[in-house]
């Protein structure tokens, strides 16, 4: 059994159908791309994952277990974490603090939850901006909070929504290593990005969606060589030679 599989699932937003019968598995210890056009029902297939609305029909199973009917508390606690497109940091509290948020749900108190949001400090190099406010960070700090609050759930699979948009090509480069070390450590990473150079370097398989259905899954070379990838999303520029 996988340790996230994703069976059959639909979500209909009245008329609009966002995802069809969709099936995806993910492997422990994985690092697994999530690319397609803008609605093509990616960020709508995290949310169900994340259980902050259910699927019409089908299932996730995560580690065993259909989450399906959940709340997304319920989900972390299991090990799901997953950031958003769009940070949203609470403003008036030290980037500490907003780590801490995410260190409640693992420590006890808040000197258990301040240790835990050190340890990511630490891991992200993200020390020296601990006491800066949520309001005075720039758009690539406030991705990397955006990270450290979902790694201070300590989940076992993270969820990452376009976390290199709005950032620039040395800061990417720094992301991607960083991502590497997380995985490292035993957290499986599924990652919606639109930037294909990242996902290309990053990721050990990518799954194309187009219109909510599955159209591609494989390794990077197949995935940047498959006619219907390259007509759907690629273009002719992502060809690997």
């Amino acid at each position: 059994m996988a340790f996230l599989e994703v069976e059959n699932v639909k979500k209909n937003f009245g008329g609009l159908v966002a995802v069809h019968d969709f099936d995806m598995t993910v492997e422990k210890g994985e690092i697994v791309g999530l690319i397609g056009p803008n609605g093509a029902g990616k960020t709508t297939l995290f949310n169900m994952i994340a259980c902050f609305y259910p699927p019409d029909s089908g299932r996730v199973v995560f580690q065993g277990r259909d989450i399906v009917g959940m709340k997304p508390y319920q989900v972390c606690s299991l090990g799901i974490a997953r950031t958003f497109q769009v940070t949203k940091p609470f403003l008036n509290s030290t980037v500490l603090e907003n780590i801490m948020v995410g260190g409640f749900l693992r420590g006890s108190n808040a000197r258990e939850a301040r240790r835990i949001a050190m340890e990511i400090l630490e891991l992200l190099n993200f020390s020296d901006k601990k006491d800066a406010m949520g309001h005075e960070i720039t758009t690539a700090d406030q991705k990397r909070l955006e990270l450290a609050r979902s790694l201070a759930t300590k989940p076992s699979l993270l969820l990452l929504d376009e976390v290199m948009a709005g950032l620039n090509p040395a800061e990417k480069v720094l992301l991607v290593d960083l991502l590497r070390r997380i995985n490292s450590q035993g957290i499986t990473l599924l990652t919606v990005e639109h930037d294909m150079r990242a996902v290309m370097s990053l990721c050990e398989r990518i799954i194309v969606m187009n219109r909510g259905g599955k159209l591609v899954d494989g390794p990077p070379q197949r995935v940047a060589n498959d006619q219907q990838a390259i007509a759907a999303y690629l273009g002719e520029e992502y060809v690997a030679t």
